[in-house]
């Protein structure tokens, strides 16, 4: 059985697509029916070459997505043929099955436990989740990445009290998704901080009290004259070391907390002031959010089928794969929140 995919053949260069020839299921393993994939910054920086030199290529990307089990493996158990499921990065119970190796006109292609920029993809059975009958399935493709790791860095890291301030920074599709986690938390203020005026507008959107362009205020007096004793929580969501230390001086003495998402490009580091830690300030990281998820992803799905957070404006209109260049390149441009890619 072959499949079509969008392949990494080259750092900085496009995808290209081609017909991979589906591997046989080993044991722990899924073939699932890609139905919509998203898109983060890591495949931007993969893609881009921005993690350093790539040892596995070609290979297949991406980490996100909804779709239909088709077939299973030997000892699957989390899912059955028919099921509707997420796909994520974020390891859950089951089997850890590893990657796997398609054909493409004579090569191999390198693929891991998850992979969704192709119409069916072999997965590991901890990469898939069941999705309950009330989800739609194109906003339940945001589990597997941007609502964990925005949701989850809020609620499982951060943990703000109810009337806590917050300020996130950076308004892509991970930083949107803390913004929903701030208002279910009950936070007040919620400060979004981002330089593109649509991302700004979908902040509000979803709920934040105050907005700041960067490139006319200064942050951190802009942020004081909202909390002038320093935020409660800061959330990083931008990827650049220089915003991952302010966002840590601008959090409150005694107990100020700042949790940093964002990934940087492979070389880049961060400069801190020690003064910062003396006064009671806590810098936090993240592993997807804290998120687990046979604990976290039915509480998330089950926001979203009740329409306490409403993820629809976060979502692109429909690419074909044929179109996930174009895809990403809008991502990069912050032309979108969240693409969404229709295999």
């Amino acid at each position: 059985m072959k499949t079509k995919a969008a392949i990494l053949v080259e750092t900085g260069k496009p995808l290209e697509i081609g017909e991979l020839e589906i591997p046989q299921l080993k044991s722990g393993q899924c073939l699932v029916e890609i139905a919509y994939s998203g898109a983060c910054h890591t495949q931007l920086l993969e893609t881009r070459g921005r993690r350093g030199e790539d040892p596995w290529l070609p290979h297949c990307l991406g980490h996100e997505a909804s779709g239909v089990v088709v077939d299973v493996g030997p000892d699957v158990t989390r899912a059955a043929p028919g099921d509707r499921v997420a796909l994520s990065w974020i390891k859950a119970e089951g089997i850890e099955a590893g990657g796997s190796v398609y054909e493409w006109a004579g090569r191999q292609v390198n693929a891991g436990a998850v992979t969704t920029f192709q119409r069916h993809g072999v997965v590991s059975e901890n990469r898939v989740t069941v999705l309950p009958d009330t989800l739609d399935i194109r906003q339940a493709t945001l589990l597997g990445c941007a609502l964990p790791t925005g949701l989850g860095a809020v609620m499982n890291v951060g943990k703000p009290m109810d009337g806590e301030s917050v300020a996130i920074f950076g308004a892509g599709g991970v930083g949107l998704c803390a913004v929903m986690g701030a208002v279910v938390s009950g936070c007040d203020p919620i400060i979004a901080i981002d330089l593109i005026d649509t991302k700004l507008e979908l902040a509000r959107t979803f709920g934040a009290t105050h907005t700041i362009d960067p490139s006319s205020v200064e942050v951190v007096s802009a942020i004081a004259d909202i909390c002038p004793d320093g935020v409660d929580l800061a959330i990083e969501a931008s990827g650049r070391p220089s915003v991952m230390a302010t966002a840590h001086s601008v959090v409150r003495p005694r107990g100020g907390r700042a949790v940093v998402i964002g990934n940087a490009p492979k070389g880049q580091t961060i400069v801190l002031d020690p003064l910062q830690f003396n006064l009671g300030k806590s810098l936090l990281g993240t592993w997807g959010g804290d998120a687990v998820p046979d604990r976290d992803f039915p509480d998330f799905a089950a926001l979203m089928a009740a329409g306490v957070i409403d993820v629809e404006p976060l979502l692109s209109s429909p690419y074909k794969l044929e179109e996930i260049n174009n895809a990403l390149d809008d991502l990069e441009e912050g032309r979108i929140g969240r693409p969404l890619i229709k295999m």
